[in-house]
């Protein structure tokens, strides 16, 4: 019975080890990400300017933004009709 404890223990420190290990590449990924979005939302926000200033408008097109997929989305609730509606 000692010896199956020792088993799960080891086994249990490995997965935590394991799980920290694929946290903090999360972590990096998710900085890596953030910073990709951001510099794509410049380049796009630059585009749209040169857009602007070579056709003379001035408005921008609000269709064009690339959205965070990491903020969270606007909550949203199911009707007795089965249809949704935006709170």
């Amino acid at each position: 019975m000692e010896r199956l404890n020792t088993q799960l223990y080891l086994q249990n420190c490995y997965i935590m080890k394991e799980n920290e290990r694929l946290r903090k590449k999360a972590q990096l990924l998710n900085q890596e990400n953030q910073a990709l979005l951001s510099e794509l939302k410049q380049k796009q926000k630059q585009k749209q300017k040169q857009k602007l200033a070579s056709s003379g408008a001035t408005t921008s097109n609000p269709n064009t933004e690339i959205p965070d997929l990491n903020a969270t989305p606007p909550s949203s609730t199911m009707t007795s009709g089965g249809s949704k509606h935006s709170t």
